[in-house]
């Protein structure tokens, strides 16, 4: 393969963010186990299609945000482009276009089905206005400073409740109980990456998260973002969330515990450990959802 080829097709996958496609079809199957739980029965149809235009949505909002990065760079001077970079630079918006219309097709295949309530049409509405105007001008939210809240609301709670509401037909208090602890551990995750990248982000002039708050805060706000997910699922507890999926997601807490004594570690001065910080992270929001999913279709 010519190396040019292979270069670009490594920035295909980069800019496809796989792992979070991956999170993506993590979050959607707990909405389904959660209909499950509640003796509904799932319909895997509907699933699929759901599914499918989530992810075409999700995958189209990251190309377009490639595309926009390479014609119009934040902080830089747009250069000339060789005739191959033109080629490719076209080419990113070809797929992305391509991925919304696969994603457009899944949804009409559901509404014209009568699957779809006014619910869910609300609910998909969010979503896919979210997605739209993450990357695209003139909002561009990924680099607005709330980038990484809209894309914890998306992943964490607007796709599970678009799974649960194609399927169950109007939304359910359990939502709420367990995706919202969910969203804080994402966003603490999404924060800690951003300190690995803080200084190119900066001098890219992308307006992140990180960015508009100061990294002194960013430390304080991840760490309480971790803080408030454990305390938001003792709660849930309190207000009639079964012991049965409380214990479960709080499993993690250790581990919770242990990436806010790092960051508590690294304010003091002491060497970041990021690669360690950024797998704890990744398996804070990834485990508790699976063990909320394991107990949701084994009980």
């Amino acid at each position: 393969m010519d190396p040019k080829e292979s270069s670009f097709l490594s920035r295909l996958i980069h800019l496809a963010r796989p792992w979070k496609l991956l999170v993506g079809f993590l979050f959607y199957a707990l909405g389904a186990s959660m209909v499950y739980y509640l003796g509904d029965p799932i319909d895997l149809r509907v699933y699929a299609l759901g599914q499918a235009g989530v992810t075409f949505f999700q995958a189209s909002s990251y190309f377009l945000t490639g595309y926009y990065d390479a014609i119009q760079p934040v902080g830089t001077q747009a250069r000339p482009y060789s005739p191959r970079e033109r080629r490719e630079v076209l080419g990113l918006l070809q797929i992305a276009l391509s991925l919304l219309t696969m994603g457009m097709i899944m949804i009409l295949l559901l509404w014209i089905n009568g699957d779809v309530s006014p619910g869910g049409g609300t609910v998909l509405a969010f979503i896919f206005a979210l997605f739209f105007v993450y990357g695209i001008p003139p909002v561009r939210l990924v680099y607005s400073g709330y980038g990484e809240l809209a894309e914890a609301i998306l992943l964490a709670n607007l796709t599970p409740a678009f799974c649960f509401v194609l399927q169950a037909g109007d939304l359910h208090r359990l939502l709420a109980l367990l995706t919202f602890p969910l969203t804080g551990l994402y966003l603490a995750m999404l924060i800690l990456v951003s300190f690995r990248s803080y200084s190119e982000d900066m001098k890219k002039l992308r307006g992140t998260l990180l960015l508009r708050i100061g990294w002194q805060r960013g430390m304080v706000l991840h760490n309480l973002l971790i803080l408030a997910a454990y305390v938001l699922i003792v709660g849930a507890a309190l207000l009639g969330l079964p012991w049965r999926l409380t214990w479960p997601a709080l499993l993690t807490l250790p581990l919770g515990v242990f990436q806010i004594w790092q960051m508590i570690r690294v304010a003091d001065g002491a060497k970041p450990q990021w690669r360690l910080m950024t797998l704890v992270a990744a398996a804070l929001p990834v485990l508790t959802v699976y063990f909320l999913i394991f107990t949701l279709i084994t009980e």
